[in-house]
């Protein structure tokens, strides 16, 4: 037995941020920036696809579905095998996936074949962002955990809005296919560069004896002092044999159930509003033009909404931050449907909307890295963005009925304050946990 024992929580909260550090945060936000691209991509590609196969908007449906579906299986099974195997090996393989999923759906001709490749594609999506905003929460001290893994995971919006940018350029010239070739090129590229610079989690490593004199030799890069001596442990008390049971203990059922219910109302809105906002823009009489910058100011204020949220809740310790929000964001939802005749005033709203709805959304992804221990770690985040993704799924399909139902264009806004009035609920359940 090893005497000279140090917690690993304990030497990442101490040291200065490192360059190791700064690279593991780094890649993991150029992989969560190519995983936003990859998630956007197909809507991208939709209205050269159906001009080239001849297919109505309809028809390609099931890919879209198929990819959410896919995402959502990848968070919710990936996350087990990554605390099992650890969070490098399954960023990797994730990485294969959609590298190869994406180049093969380049040589589909039917919607049949794209539907199943947009399915394998989206396992490998579901994984990577649950899996490096878990890699970058355990690399990130305490002191500023929040703000620096909100910056790896903004990379998942960057990649959004990137994707519209980069297929203004390719489509034109190299039509769909050009734009898959880029989507799966870039994490084929990225493959080797993470297998060489982006290190296993340290959490993951302390304690397991096959790992030590790894986990010694990055520990020494972090604090530049060498102790082959030292015994790096994980100082936690909830331990239980299973992953799944440690989201479910006594300490952690109570977050658990609150990041679910929030993650799955917030996704709900967010990409209920990312699909259809552009059709509403559209009936209201706006130009193209004018539509995309309005539409645009979603995601913007999404990324800097999360920065300013996670700067907030590194300081002040607690949930009541994102309940606030998400007051905000209620509000700014009822009375967004009665600006959509005054373009300057609609896009304030929307930008309010992104900053308090999509900075919210953003920043439960990272709190739920911080809530559960290491060895259910990779599975609490992977489980709550599940229940996000199957938000996302019952929005993306459920717009046309919300549109049937409402009375008007605004009457949908103030449909859509319901599920975020819920997320408050649950949020202020949970606000006063502090850490």
């Amino acid at each position: 037995m090893d005497d000279n024992r140090l917690a690993i929580s304990d030497v990442i909260n101490a040291a200065p941020l490192s360059a190791l550090q700064i690279r593991v945060l780094l890649l993991c936000c150029i992989m969560v920036v190519l995983d936003g691209f990859d998630a956007a991509v197909i809507g991208y590609i939709a209205p050269t696809l159906t001009k080239a196969w001849h297919l109505s908007p309809q028809q390609l449906a099931p890919v879209f579905a198929a990819g959410l579906f896919g995402m959502f299986a990848g968070a919710t099974g990936f996350g087990i095998l990554a605390d099992r195997y650890g969070r490098k090996i399954i960023l990797i393989l994730s990485l294969m996936i959609v590298a190869t999923g994406t180049l093969a759906t380049i040589l589909t001709d039917s919607v049949m074949e794209m539907t199943a490749l947009r399915f394998i594609t989206g396992i490998g999506m579901g994984a990577i962002l649950p899996n490096s905003i878990t890699l970058a929460s355990e690399y990130s001290p305490a002191r500023s955990k929040i703000l620096l893994v909100t910056l790896s995971y903004s990379g998942f919006t960057l990649g959004l809005a990137a994707g519209g940018w980069i297929a203004g350029i390719i489509l034109p010239i190299f039509q769909w296919h050009g734009l898959l070739l880029v989507g799966g090129l870039a994490p084929l590229i990225l493959i080797p560069i993470a297998i060489v610079w982006l290190p296993e989690s340290l959490c993951f490593m302390a304690g397991r004896d096959r790992y030590r004199k790894k986990l010694n030799h990055i520990v020494s890069k972090i604090t530049g002092k060498k102790n082959e001596a030292v015994y790096y442990i994980n100082n936690e008390t909830v331990q239980v044999s299973s992953p799944v049971a440690a989201l479910f203990h006594i300490d952690t059922i109570r977050v658990t159930l609150v990041l679910w219910c929030a993650f799955f109302a917030f996704m709900f809105v967010f990409y209920l509003l990312t699909s259809w906002l552009p059709l509403i823009l559209s009936k209201s009489g706006y130009p193209v033009a004018e539509m995309t910058h309005i539409a645009a100011m979603l995601p913007l204020g999404g990324v800097l909404g999360g920065i300013v949220m996670a700067t907030l809740l590194d300081r002040l310790l607690s949930l009541h931050v994102l309940t606030v929000a998400s007051v905000i964001a209620a509000i700014t939802l009822t009375l967004t449907g009665a600006q959509l005749a005054h373009p300057q005033a609609l896009l304030a709203a929307i930008f309010v909307l992104g900053f308090t709805l999509t900075g919210t959304m953003n920043n439960l992804s990272v709190l739920a890295s911080t809530f559960y221990p290491t060895h259910a770690r990779a599975t609490g985040v992977s489980w709550a963005l599940s229940a996000g993704r199957a938000g996302s799924i019952c929005g993306s399909l459920s717009g046309g009925l919300l549109f049937s139902q409402a009375q008007s264009l605004s009457d949908v806004f103030i449909w859509l304050a319901c599920p975020v009035a819920v997320a408050c609920l649950a949020l202020a359940l949970a606000g006063n946990r502090k850490g």
